[in-house]
Parts: structure tokens; sequence; C-alpha cells
């Protein structure tokens, strides 16, 4: 079982060894993990390309578990692709939504904790998109009291328009790979990324993006702009800033 007691061990040598690399987090992804993140999933979702449920699934759980397990150790499994659908906006458009399988859910679950207990201590201050115990409330509310009472002349608010569709796969990999070392972990964030969308029954191969939708996009999402992003606004734009520059506060959500 991935325990909380095992996530904060990570948390903890991530925050105390910065460039530490962790080599071995596969056994993390086990019997007791899977089924702990199977049972996290919520029950009213959509089912993914192959139209099994969750309740379907459930049947023969410890079967499909050991069955999952097996094929990870062999690295013979493969995410499938996900499914495609759209959803409506506030301005009459259409998000795309991708909906993974059930099993491909499970691991992404697991992965995502993983990573969370690794990267979130090095994640910036004013990062405040998709984490534990942060909202957008709080960035609003961060950015007004720094206009309210520091020396602020401008205010900069900018949008990456398709995000999720134009994220480059090696430089995630790369991004990965800054405290991951652990070569099967690494090769299955790249299949996950890698596992194509039906859309309309056509099967699409994907050379880039991360799928809106999927358990451990946001998590992957917070990695790269950290790289690409927060770390260039504190490590490189601040020192050609005169006068006050106040950590901005960022938000982001999947549209």
């Amino acid at each position: 079982m991935l325990t909380k007691f095992k996530l904060n061990l990570i948390s903890k040598r991530a925050k105390e060894e910065r460039s530490c690399k962790f080599n071995n987090v596969m056994h993390l992804v086990n019997y007791w993990s899977l089924r702990e993140g199977f049972y996290m999933l919520k029950k009213d979702k959509a089912p993914g390309v192959d139209r099994v449920t969750l309740e379907d699934y459930e049947k023969n759980l410890d079967s499909n578990i050991e069955n999952l397990i097996s094929r990870m150790k062999t690295m013979s499994y493969r995410p499938q692709a996900v499914r495609r659908t759209y959803v409506p906006k506030d301005n009459g458009k259409q998000r795309p939504l991708g909906i993974p399988v059930v099993e491909d859910k499970m691991v992404q679950v697991v992965f995502t904790r993983i990573l969370e207990a690794i990267y979130e201590r090095d994640f910036m201050d004013f990062s405040y998109g998709f984490r534990r115990g942060r909202s957008c409330h709080q960035a609003l509310a961060r950015v007004s009291h720094a206009i309210t009472f520091k020396p602020v002349n401008y205010v900069i608010d900018a949008d990456i328009k398709g995000f999720f569709d134009n994220v480059n796969h090696e430089w995630m990999k790369r991004c990965i790979e800054e405290r991951i070392s652990d070569k099967k972990f690494v090769r299955y964030i790249v299949r996950f990324l890698k596992s194509g969308i039906v859309e309309d029954g056509k099967h699409f191969e994907t050379e880039k993006g991360t799928p809106q939708g999927g358990i451990v996009s946001p998590v992957l999402a917070n990695i790269y702009l950290h790289y690409v992003l927060d770390l260039w606004v504190e490590k490189k734009l601040k020192r050609y800033c005169k006068g006050y520059l106040y950590k901005y506060a960022f938000y982001w959500e999947q549209r």
C-alpha cells in the first residue's frame, strides 16, 4: 500500500536533497497501491474505449490487478488510447476531454501520487494550479494583496494557447528525468503521452500534447511549467527587472 508514511519519506528526501534523483519508484506500483488507486476513482465517470466500467473491472479485481502487475513487470503493459469527447465551455465553444480506460486511470492515480510526493517540494510558492490545498481563490487573493500593498506598476495577464495540445514529449521526458532516473517509470510516462486518441471510431497518434481529462495530466503539466516557465521567471527574468518584482500568482485550468 502506498501509505502516507512512504509518501512523506519521499517528500522529505526530495526537499532535503534537491539534486537527488529517485532511481527505484516502480516498486511502489504494486498490488496494494493499485487496489487503493482503484477505490480512489470516481464511480460516476464514463468508460474508456473498451467500454469497461468500474463495476465491470471490480468483478474480478484481484485477478485483474495481478495480471496488470505481471504485464508491468515485463514492460508489456501499454496504456490504451483515450476516448475523446467534448464538453461545452462558457463561451459557447467546446473543450476536448480525454477519457482513459479504468485500468489506465488506476495506474495514473498511483503515478500521480508518486510524482506529487517528489515534485511538490520543488514547485514555486507562487504556483497554484491543480496543487493540493491550493485554489484559484487563493491565487486571486495573492494578486489582490500585491496590487494593494506593493509598489506594482504593471500586471501581466497571459494565457498559453492550446497548452495541453502542444506539450513537447521529449522535453516532458527531460523534465521528469531531472528528478527520476527509474527508466521503467519514465518509459511508462512516455507511453501514457503517446497512447493515442480515438474519436468517432478513428485512431489518432499523439506525437505531442497530453490528454485533457487524464488523471496524471495536471501534475505533468505542473512539472513541465515549473521548468520552462516558473524557473525562468525566478532565475532569469527577475535579475533583469529594476525595482520590485513580486512573485506572481499563477493559476491555470484545463480548458
